[in-house]
């Protein structure tokens, strides 16, 4: 009734939420911390998930890590409904965080090195649509579910039966190309194009080519020492890692903001999903349309100008605010994507996945801090804030090479002697 700290018997408004977190270990008054703290341990155990299933990816091959991290990522979900102590939730929470980080790292990286260039941009919206929809069902699901533990029961213990993918997806080719497993790389590859109803016959010629290139380098796994090593990926790594940081931080601090809007709960989650999906229209557009770098400066520039218009709309106008709270997290989401694509296509083959865990792990930086920039207690502070590192990462963009329209390089050897010139009309027909 009061609101006021201590309290020692709190009554909780379970008018929207009959159970939470937050009412069930009081994580109120001097306990507020540990449920920011409880958010970002997600974002550190992504971190580590990132790091780990990078190498796990380029050392063991995509379909297994993809694999390990979907299933994980339900079993971590399903057990963390049934513990009783707040550490083992934030345990869990945390190796929640692992399977998440493989789990969006190795499934995007396996579906496109199972495509070729002139899909791409398509794929990356059909990719997103599955976030999309989860994300549009989940407060649905939580209107009618209002107990966090059974809520984290329903939308886990169905997605155990993800384990049946080992028979129903591939390897990536490529991969197995750059470690030399040249028979398997074809039979998949023999087996794709018999399912597109294309020629077969030259298969075997072509990955005959592409693994003389690629095995040019001794290397035939990649490590992130390999990040390092050479000019070129030195300076993309840096990159990349700093755009990762400011864009997760922007993207996840506007979710945590949208969550604390004054109105319905559900319906503003709800809104705030439904309105992504335009953006998965405007990322494929953008792609298909627009140099690489000119659409992530431009989705990133609608995040930044968004916040700062939304510092200056009075609270009591909770439409507006709600407005270009979506519109910030449009152009945040929007940018998060295309990076994945762009980072994917920097990056050979041979360091891919290391490169975007690594990317990632700068990522899940941004995504801790955002929650304590969202509880300074100044809310112009903490948009001012989002809003300055969205206009940062559209300026690093900046200094990355244009990828657009081409073929995906396998070795570090190809990337840092190429000059990313771009095929003309006539070659990509003939493609």
């Amino acid at each position: 009734m009061t609101n006021y700290c201590p309290c020692q018997n709190p009554d909780y408004d379970r008018s929207a939420i009959v159970s939470s977190v937050t009412s069930e270990w009081n994580l109120i008054c001097e306990k507020k911390y540990l449920a920011s703290l409880a958010q970002s341990m997600l974002q550190v155990g992504i971190l580590a998930g990132s790091l780990t299933y990078g190498y796990i990816s380029d050392r063991y091959g995509r379909k297994i890590s993809t694999l390990i991290a979907m299933f994980s990522n339900a079993l971590f979900i399903a057990i963390s409904a049934l513990v009783t102590e707040f550490w083992i939730f934030m345990i869990f929470r945390f190796l929640i965080g692992t399977a998440v980080g493989g789990t969006m790292l190795c499934g995007y990286i396996l579906i496109i090195e199972l495509s070729g260039k002139s899909f791409r941009p398509y794929l990356i919206g059909l990719y997103e649509i599955s976030f999309i929809v989860g994300y549009t069902i989940l407060p649905v699901i939580a209107y009618f579910i209002r107990d966090w533990r059974k809520l984290q029961l329903i939308t886990s213990v169905p997605w155990l039966l993800v384990i049946i993918y080992y028979w129903l997806i591939p390897e990536s080719p490529r991969w197995l190309i750059t470690l030399g497993r040249k028979k398997e790389a074809v039979d998949i590859l023999i087996y794709i194009a018999k399912r597109n109803h294309r020629s077969t016959e030259n298969i075997e010629l072509m990955v005959d080519e592409i693994e003389k290139e690629s095995m040019r380098e001794t290397q035939k796994h990649g490590t992130y020492l390999d990040l390092f090593k050479t000019p070129k990926i030195r300076i993309y790594t840096v990159i990349t890692a700093l755009v990762w940081m400011f864009c997760s931080h922007t993207f996840y601090g506007i979710n945590q903001y949208i969550g604390r809007l004054e109105g319905n709960i559900y319906l503003n989650v709800l809104l705030s999903a439904v309105c992504l999906a335009p953006g998965l229209f405007v990322v494929v557009l953008t792609t298909l349309f627009l140099d690489r770098k000119v659409a992530v400066l431009c989705t990133f520039s609608v995040a930044g100008i968004a916040l700062l218009i939304f510092i200056f709309v009075p609270t009591y106008m909770e439409w507006l605010t709600l407005t270009f709270a979506i519109i910030g997290q449009i152009g945040a989401y929007t940018s998060f994507v295309q990076i994945y694509l762009f980072t994917s296509e920097v990056f050979p083959t041979v360091v891919r996945n290391s490169a975007m865990g690594f990317s990632s792990m700068f990522g899940r930086f941004g995504g801790f801090i955002a929650p304590f920039v969202v509880n300074i207690g100044v809310e112009w502070g903490s948009i001012l804030v989002f809003s300055t590192v969205a206009f940062s990462a559209a300026v690093l963009c900046y200094f990355l090479p244009e990828t657009k329209d081409t073929i995906l390089l396998n070795s570090i050897e190809q990337t840092e002697t190429s000059k990313v010139r771009r095929p003309s009309r006539e070659s990509i027909i003939a493609t």
